[in-house]
């Protein structure tokens, strides 16, 4: 089993359908995110993120959006991650949910 996770931007994108890769609920989920705002997210949760941008989504494969690589955490799942991750993006950027 690898021991990281690939984040592409898409997985966090509130504007996306769920069938165009949003992993996430709309609710919970950012604008126009950047792989750079992803590592930065991830770095402050503490874990090890590198991004690589001249990855492509699949689903987008004509668009190189990038991708970021982060280690996983002991007992966290992929979803609870992402989750995870759009808050603390949405709390960088001051658009954090109340409640």
């Amino acid at each position: 089993m690898p021991d990281h996770f690939f984040v592409y931007p898409a997985y966090l994108d509130r504007g996306l359908a769920r069938a165009m890769g949003r992993r996430v609920p709309a609710a919970e989920g950012v604008t126009e995110v950047t792989v750079d705002e992803i590592v930065a997210a991830a770095q402050a949760l503490g874990l090890k993120a590198t991004a690589e941008p001249d990855k492509q989504y699949p689903r987008t494969f004509f668009t190189y959006g990038g991708r970021v690589r982060v280690a996983k955490r002991e007992g966290v799942t992929k979803a609870g991650f992402l989750r995870e991750l759009a808050q603390e993006i949405a709390r960088r950027r001051g658009t954090a949910r109340k409640g």
